[in-house]
């Protein structure tokens, strides 16, 4: 029971964070356990675990969906996302000549949803202090649907990560803070039309 709710688990979490599912959708137990071929329980199970970490809310007799958030609370998220950022660039435990993962940005047709989980945990990782990484995956997790939707509304993303990236390759932290505080700042004036728009698209997952 343990090690299938631990897969289901780590399944639907990976899915969340590529954005398969958009904000305001219904998660189906049963569907998913016929996915995995596995019994509702082990689903249901992982889903809650899902839940005590914000990447589902409950509906009761409703259901479980991906969060849809309000206006106050995506400006919120991107908020703490963006403080949280910089404070890893403050901490720079990293020394500049360690090697690190490089990330592959080719073109605008690039996964950009999850080059930007991968490029902000790695910034977070750097810094050696688990809360801090710890902190920064839940809100990674929590944005990532909201990248994967939204991105019809922000015509350079493939432009802002890839700056983003040559600064931190670089180590050039103040000019990655600046980075930072530009791309977050974007998308915090954008969040009317980003709400709109996410609650536009999940009236048509009802």
């Amino acid at each position: 029971m343990h090690s299938k709710s631990a897969f289901v688990y780590r399944q639907v979490k990976r899915a969340l964070r590529s954005g398969r599912y958009a904000p305001g959708q219904r998660i189906d137990p049963a569907t998913l356990a016929a996915e995995f071929n596995t019994s509702p329980t082990p689903v249901r199970f992982a889903l809650y675990r899902l839940v005590g970490e914000s990447l589902l809310v409950d509906r009761a007799r409703d259901g479980l969906y991906v969060p849809l958030l309000t206006e106050v609370g995506l400006r919120d998220l991107y908020d703490w996302m963006e403080r949280l950022l910089l404070i890893a660039c403050d901490i720079d435990a990293m020394p500049a000549a360690r090697k690190t993962e490089q990330l592959e940005l080719t073109s605008a047709d690039d996964d950009l949803v999850t080059l930007t989980w991968q490029l902000f945990d790695a910034i977070a990782r750097a810094t050696d202090r688990r809360n801090l990484h710890h902190a920064v995956k839940q809100a990674n997790d929590r944005l990532a649907p909201i990248r994967k939707a939204a991105q019809e509304l922000l015509e350079h993303r493939f432009e802002e990560l890839s700056e983003l990236n040559r600064h931190w390759q670089a180590r050039d932290m103040p000019a990655l803070k600046s980075a930072l505080h530009d791309y977050h700042e974007c998308r915090k004036q954008l969040v009317p039309c980003i709400v709109a728009l996410l609650s536009e698209r999940s009236d048509y997952l009802h």
